[in-house]
């Protein structure tokens, strides 16, 4: 019978880079994927590393998680493409000229490098922009990465540590301690984490609801364009909980390649795309791009997000979810779970072992739930 500190179910790039930072703090790790490590939810994401400001909450998580990315970089392998692309936040016309503005004070309140440009400015820099915009702000440290390779190497770092991996077999319970899978293995633990994205069958209480998004990836067009670009009204597209939901947003990859989105839908929990969704996606990158039109497109999937109802994630103990003691969260990280695994693995071993954090822990406790649900009731 196998027993561990801390035992890990999912192995996402969430779930890895949680084993990866328990185990660098000495303790005994076991993580559990029934299928391919890293082949979900990371590997339909993006890869964008971003600091966001929909809320002070995620502003300050994906800004201290973008600063955990970076002291990674040296360590990444080549594999993981990890490149400080920038992104370039488009607007459209004037109206959005000012969120530019409110957004560029922001960031540098916070001490985060962004600059306002204006339309000529822009050009300049993504020539390939459709005339008439009315200019950008660039927050020049943001990165794109290789997600599946990111989390590959996040997990084998762990296994050197010396976390182990158990593979291939769903698990079926998980309580107190103790966790069941299909095969009839049975793991224990002080603790049990569950970082198993959209997926809440150990857990049917976890507010969370699956939005499903399209990538479209392209032929190989070195130079095509040289930053994420991402419209401002993709902030309008991620708030909207109910209703489908499309924007503009590209990524260069070191292949010369292209990433273009993206989609949000509710209640679609078919993997197959939705032919409808993906036109208009093209569409609208199109309206901002005129020349996507002449590229060849290669593949599109779909994958689902993992959203919560006020869009954080929970970290930490399951308290106002579960009765069980043991049972811990690293999961409802919306499009943001690439970004955030580093923070959120740190954060996580924090709390563990009674570490002080270097953000504010409270936002992303899961028993946040329990008191926004009294507070509507």
């Amino acid at each position: 019978m196998k027993s561990y500190d801390v035992l890990i179910v999912g192995a996402g790039i969430v779930g890895c880079a949680c084993a990866r930072e328990c185990a660098l703090a000495g303790l005994r790790v076991g993580l559990v994927e029934s299928n391919l490590p890293g082949g979900g939810a990371t590997a339909a994401g993006m890869g964008h590393i971003v600091v966001m400001d929909d809320s002070p909450a995620q502003f300050g998580l994906t800004h201290y998680s973008r600063g955990l990315w970076q002291q990674l970089i040296p360590k990444l392998p080549n594999a993981a493409e990890y490149e400080t692309r920038g992104t370039l936040w488009v607007a459209a016309d004037e109206e959005e000229m000012a969120e530019v503005h409110a957004k560029q004070l922001t960031y540098r309140a916070a001490g985060v490098r962004a600059n306002v440009l204006d339309a000529t400015e822009m050009a300049a820099e993504e020539p390939r922009l459709r005339q008439g915009l009315a200019g950008g702000l660039l927050v020049p440290d943001d990165g794109v990465v290789y997600p599946p390779a990111a989390a590959d190497w996040l997990l084998r770092d762990a296994l050197a540590i010396g976390a182990t991996l158990t593979l291939g077999s769903p698990a079926v319970s998980a309580w107190n301690g103790e966790l069941r899978l299909a095969d009839g293995t049975t793991l224990h633990s002080d603790r049990i984490v569950l970082a198993t994205g959209a997926d809440i069958n150990l857990l049917s209480t976890l507010p969370i609801k699956k939005r499903k998004g399209h990538l479209l990836i392209t032929d190989r067009y070195p130079g095509f364009v040289q930053h994420q670009i991402v419209e401002l009204g993709y902030l309008k597209s991620a708030h909207k909980l109910e209703a489908d939901s499309i924007a503009f947003n590209i990524q260069p990859r070191r292949t010369g390649q292209l990433l273009i989105g993206s989609s949000r839908q509710f209640g679609n929990e078919n993997y197959q795309s939705d032919l409808g969704i993906l036109r208009q996606m093209l569409q609208r990158a199109q309206s901002f791009m005129p020349e996507l039109a002449q590229l060849s497109g290669l593949r599109v999937w779909t994958g689902f997000r993992a959203a919560t109802p006020d869009k954080l994630p929970l970290i930490g103990p399951a308290e106002g979810l579960s009765d069980d003691r043991k049972l811990w969260l690293a999961v409802g990280f919306e499009g943001l779970g690439i970004t955030n695994a580093p923070a959120a693995a740190r954060l996580l071993t924090d709390q563990i072992l009674g570490r002080i954090s270097e953000i504010d822990i409270a936002p992303y406790l899961p028993r946040r739930m329990s008191s926004q649900a009294a507070a509507h009731a």
